[in-house]
């Protein structure tokens, strides 16, 4: 016990692993008490001590460590580093030695939670954490002591869960993810690549009960930021839904969490390397002037045999003033549509491997325009089911809910055309 009053201070902090807190009030004195084992610690704080506001600031956060609200009463410890709280806290349960005071810095965090609110303060050394303490366990008693009566606050900032309601049921119970990669491509007249990107998302239908934890796990050559490593596709502005457990993910490279009734996307991504086109366009156009145009183009899939391309479309720029089209193609239909100033060759499917042709002889007018018209690229749409462009397959994806009811879950892949554009 701290004779003159001062408390328990930073050096000491070695011994101050407090488990729990007991507080006396009288008209003079707060009477601190608190142990652990066999160690019984206790001080006696005036409240006319100078150490009464012994914390720099005060935070209150949610279970995610994001902060509600907040107060800077000393100003020597940065308002951010806050941030490091909520990774420390769970290092240290991990690591089986979590404590009530935390220390990252030379910067202390004193901490208690309330059910899912952490009340946190911050201090640099040499600063009476006894009353800290105390003023955190006084906040708390009399939040209770207001609890009845008050008006009910946000299940945003008390329900881990906010984003999903209570009392949910279903008679099947069926999860249902997309994984959906659109290629944006863009190719120069010369044949090159200029550039190339995949934008992937994962959405879900989750048609579950109850509240049901799920957890999934990715194949081995998705990379998030890691190391890099042969054969491995490098994930890149990555970002997740909120019910999704970072911690985790971080350190397991797992997705868990418990999902939103119905819609919504589970995350998104971007893929910078490694990107191919899967259909290979490639067109040739000759222009006689005064007479006519001849266009001649040909598409491949660029995929395996057994995956097959569907709603081909490939959009030809044409001149505003042609006319009197002819086509020939073995694959599709072609339509001219004059007032988009453009022939479009539809295919219905295209199986891996295979190539096809087609041409096109459009008139042109005697007379010539003063200005030449601008050269708009070719625009290829396309998709092709059970396929991710990127390879991120889901290894596994388990269910657990408290009741064990038995659930399914269904997973789509999906390569589609996003801005997909060949300069001619």
């Amino acid at each position: 016990m701290c004779q003159d009053g001062s408390g328990i201070r930073c050096p000491d902090l070695q011994l101050f692993q407090m488990r729990r807190v007991v507080l006396f009030y009288s008209s003079t004195n707060y009477n601190c008490h608190t142990n652990h084992g066999n160690l019984h610690l206790g001080a006696i704080c005036r409240p006319g001590n100078s150490a009464g506001m012994a914390f720099s600031a005060i935070y209150f956060l949610d279970n995610k460590g994001q902060v509600l609200i907040s107060r800077n009463y000393r100003g020597n410890v940065t308002m951010s580093m806050i941030e490091n709280f909520m990774p420390l806290l769970l290092s240290k349960e991990e690591d089986g030695s979590l404590s009530p005071i935390l220390e990252k810095d030379d910067v202390y965090f004193l901490w208690i939670k309330y059910k899912n609110i952490y009340m946190v303060c911050t201090m640099k050394r040499n600063t009476n954490i006894t009353l800290s303490f105390a003023f955190l366990f006084k906040v708390k008693q009399e939040g209770y002591k207001l609890k009845q009566g008050a008006p009910k606050p946000p299940a945003a900032v008390t329900n881990a869960v906010s984003w999903r309601s209570e009392g949910i049921k279903y008679r099947r119970n069926e999860l249902f993810m997309d994984v959906i990669e659109s290629i944006n491509f863009l190719v120069n007249a010369r044949g090159c690549v200029v550039h190339s990107e995949i934008l992937g998302q994962i959405l879900i239908n989750c048609c579950l009960s109850g509240m049901p934890e799920v957890t999934l796990c990715f194949n081995d050559n998705a990379l998030f930021n890691q190391n890099p490593r042969e054969n491995v596709v490098d994930f890149e502005d990555v970002k997740f839904h909120s019910c999704v457990r970072l911690s985790r993910f971080e350190n397991e490279r797992v997705i868990s969490f418990i999902p939103p009734d119905k819609d919504f996307e589970l995350m998104s991504y971007r893929i910078t390397s490694q990107v191919q086109p899967y259909l290979f366009v490639e067109a040739n156009v000759q222009r006689y002037t005064h007479s006519r145009i001849e266009i001649t183009a040909k598409v491949k899939g660029k995929f395996k045999e057994r995956l097959t391309a569907t709603d081909v479309a490939i959009i030809i720029p044409v001149p505003s003033d042609a006319s009197s089209p002819k086509f020939s193609t073995a694959k599709g239909c072609v339509e001219w549509v004059p007032e988009d100033s453009v022939i479009i060759w539809s295919i219905n499917s295209i199986q891996g491997g295979k190539e096809f042709m087609m041409k096109a002889h459009l008139g042109l007018p005697s007379v010539e325009a003063e200005e030449p018209e601008a050269k708009p690229p070719i625009r290829v749409k396309f998709k092709i089911q059970y396929l991710a462009a990127s390879g991120l397959q889901i290894k596994y994806v388990r269910i657990i809910e408290k009741s064990t009811y038995q659930a399914i879950s269904w997973i789509r892949s999906l390569t589609k055309s996003g801005d997909f554009q060949i300069r001619i």
